[in-house]
């Protein structure tokens, strides 16, 4: 069993709010291809693809398959898919390389939210006997997070502004942004509440996007890399599908994904979060322990662009890609799937 994995490469769409000239295939033929070429190992030499994305988005059974023709099928190749996002397949891809199985991995994301109302489409994520039948769209579920988050004290609406507002300056540096301006949070707080008690700025943007990284083990990365982030700890749980049996104010399952990634070891630089919503920040922040040295959503995070389905992948990508350029040395990513912050998976990595 090989104990070392790192992420050598990443690549990201330009994301956009609706792309009108192509589909899923072609949104990520672009990114497979030069995420590979990044990696230094040839396409037929990757032991193992695996991918994430949602059917209900495209609206067919099995559309993931369609993807297939973005990396190549023949000669045959093994390969995986989750119906989640992208980061529960990088967790599949790990796994198979620390069991010796395989030394490298091409794992990749993709959705187009603009095919369809991806606030109704996420519904679908809910208990489908006694939530889903009441159909409340995923921001009506994140308001009432953040409804509870602000009755408890715990933060104020000037504290959600402040998150929006430092994300959308952020993201002023990242040209695959959606959304970006500088803006602070009085500006953001004169705005109307549309989905009371968030504002626009509280919601991420409708994007279309995709994303792959490669991960190799050992000897293979140090050959292909000259900095590889390695991954130190990896994890993932999940809260009680039931939103009444859980206290909406914290995250016990972040909180223990956590720590059993490493994330209480300290000395983190940078962490992206899996942010969709301005009040999800404060929450995460508490659950992993988050000071105010370490900057987190540098790239803007999901509040500027949000192609559902490689989110938390990118979130990975981002903090590999400061380990690989030396801006960081040790860096946290998070990745959230399901209403109010069900399920989330914890990655830290770091420079050797």
């Amino acid at each position: 069993m090989s104990g070392e994995v790192a992420v050598v490469a990443f690549a990201q769409t330009k994301h956009v709010a609706r792309d009108r000239e192509r589909n899923e295939v072609e949104l990520i033929i672009p990114v497979v291809r030069e995420a590979i070429e990044r990696s230094g190992i040839p396409r037929h030499e990757i032991g193992f693809t695996a991918s994430g994305s949602c059917d209900y988005l495209a609206g067919g059974p099995f559309s993931f398959v369609m993807g297939l023709d973005a990396v190549g099928a023949w000669p045959p190749i093994r390969e995986s898919h989750v119906e989640a996002d992208a980061a529960w397949a990088l967790h599949e891809a790990w796994v198979a390389i620390l069991t010796g199985e395989v030394d490298s991995a091409l794992v990749y994301g993709f959705g187009k939210s603009s095919l369809g109302d991806v606030h109704e489409i996420m519904t679908l994520q809910t208990d489908p006997y006694h939530v889903a039948p009441l159909w409340p769209s995923m921001v009506d579920l994140a308001a009432l997070q953040a409804s509870a988050l602000l009755a408890a004290g715990e933060v104020t609406e000037r504290d959600l502004a402040e998150v929006a507002a430092r994300c959308r300056t952020a993201a002023l540096d990242n040209p695959n942004a959606v959304v970006a301006e500088a803006v602070d949070a009085d500006e953001l707080l004169a705005r109307p509440i549309t989905h009371p008690p968030l504002r626009d700025a509280d919601v991420f943007p409708v994007t279309d996007g995709a994303a792959a990284v490669v991960l190799a083990a050992g000897d293979l990365a140090r050959d292909v890399c000259s900095r590889p982030a390695w991954i130190s700890g990896l994890d993932h749980r999940i809260e009680p599908q039931a939103l009444g049996v859980r206290d909406l104010t914290t995250s016990r399952s972040t909180a223990l994904a956590g720590a059993n990634a490493g994330a209480s070891a300290g000395g983190l630089d940078a962490a992206e979060l899996h942010t969709q919503f301005s009040h999800e920040e404060p929450i995460l922040r508490q659950a992993l322990g988050l000071g105010d040295g370490v900057d987190v959503n540098p790239s803007g995070g999901p509040l500027t662009a949000n192609p559902v389905m490689s989110t938390g992948l990118i979130r990975i990508g981002e903090i590999a890609a400061r380990i690989h350029d030396g801006r960081i040395d040790r860096g946290l990513a998070h990745a959230s799937q399901g209403p109010a912050l069900q399920q989330n998976l914890v990655c830290v990595m770091e420079a050797r």
